[in-house]
């Protein structure tokens, strides 16, 4: 077909929820890894009439790209249900179903040539923003659509495997729940503040260079802001098997931690704090499935302080009390828990070579057309 415009094949929607026939239940955040999330926004007291509806085959955009890690994040709803996204979004569908297919287009986006052509053609001063006009301007080369449904039939079926993978992951997750909730019920609590320690190691050489930040879903995550690694000296180390936590909760609502499972120390910002367990009394993986609770985060949210920031000290954490069996105990729930970790860690491999392959797809099916 050659070069064409892709503002040729889509149109803006500007519907909104203006009625209130969706409450907060349907607000939904965009990634930068193109997936519609839970969104972390603070909802209370909020007016749902203004959000925008992102109805199913819609996708959605946030235009503004400069404090994103160098992405966009955006959105494809693949489901039967009408979500709600911000006001800021930019909701589109594809209008010429004929010449380009929906899922044909979410691969196109899920390249990382994508995310590089929307930074370099964002603009604007204290904030860059990718508009709708840029994104019609995008110039594409579309094969015919028997090719293009060809490469989105081998994407939709790597796509059922991995959920169905995914599935059986959920499962585990129920059962270590199941188990830690069992014992809510049957045992006394313990304040944790006897069985952790507090560790302030800063890279004071500077020789660690494996920076990392803390996330909401409770891991450890690429910076988001731009790290200078050669000036790393006031950071904290995290060893292998100690945790770091977030003390402020204002922003992401949620206790934001992480536990350093891997051989390799890891250096995270000073603000941050650091503490290993006692393991003869305590495994950090048996800590980690409360931390992990949403029951927790409300916890940590309802005795964090502060005025302009509130924040979840370290004397706020040792009075945390939790259920602590014998270790025995706790060896047969980690157990169930760490095979949960190791396979939801194939899965999020299964989801970025899905991702990966994209590039290969789009490639393939455009060398087949011109065949």
């Amino acid at each position: 077909m050659g070069l064409t415009k892709l503002g040729l094949y889509i149109e803006p929607s500007e519907h909104r929820n203006s009625e209130g026939v969706y409450d907060r239940t349907a607000v939904v955040g965009l990634s930068t890894a193109k997936q519609i999330i839970e969104t972390k926004a603070n909802l209370d007291g909020v007016s749902m009439t203004s959000y925008k509806l992102l109805p199913p085959r819609h996708f959605a955009y946030v235009p503004d790209t400069s404090r994103r890690g160098e992405k966009m994040s955006l959105g494809y709803n693949t489901t039967e249900e009408t979500f709600l996204v911000s006001s800021i979004s930019v909701v589109f569908r594809v209008s010429d179903t004929a010449n380009l297919n929906s899922d044909y287009l979410y691969m196109y986006f899920n390249r990382p040539e994508f995310d590089r052509y929307a930074r370099f053609n964002s603009w604007g001063s204290a904030r860059e923003a990718f508009s709708w006009d840029d994104m019609c301007d995008i110039s594409i080369d579309l094969p015919p659509l028997p090719v293009q449904e060809k490469v989105v039939a081998v994407y939709n079926a790597m796509l059922a495997n991995q959920r169905a993978y995914e599935s059986g992951l959920e499962d585990l997750k129920l059962t270590c729940d199941a188990y830690v909730e069992r014992l809510r019920r049957e045992m006394p609590y313990t304040a944790i503040g006897e069985y952790i320690e507090r560790h302030d190691v800063r890279n004071s050489d500077n020789s660690i260079k494996n920076v990392m930040g803390i996330s909401v879903y409770k891991q450890f995550r690429i910076p988001t802001s731009k790290v200078n690694t050669n000036e790393l000296s006031n950071y904290k180390v995290v060893k292998p098997r100690q945790i770091g936590f977030v003390q402020t909760t204002h922003n992401e609502k949620v206790f934001a931690y992480a536990f350093n499972n891997t051989s390799d120390d890891i250096v995270v910002s000073s603000v941050n704090e650091v503490f290993s367990c006692d393991e003869t009394y305590l495994f950090p993986e048996y800590l980690a499935m409360f931390f992990n609770r949403t029951e927790f985060d409300r916890y940590a949210r309802y005795h964090s302080w502060g005025s302009a920031r509130e924040t979840f000290t370290w004397s706020d954490l040792i009075e945390v009390k939790i259920p602590i069996p014998d270790i025995k105990v706790q060896q047969s729930i980690v157990n169930i828990y760490n095979a949960y970790l190791t396979r939801r860690e194939i899965n999020e491999k299964m989801k970025a070579q899905i991702k990966d392959i994209c590039p290969i797809l789009i490639k393939g099916s455009l060398e087949e057309a011109s065949a």
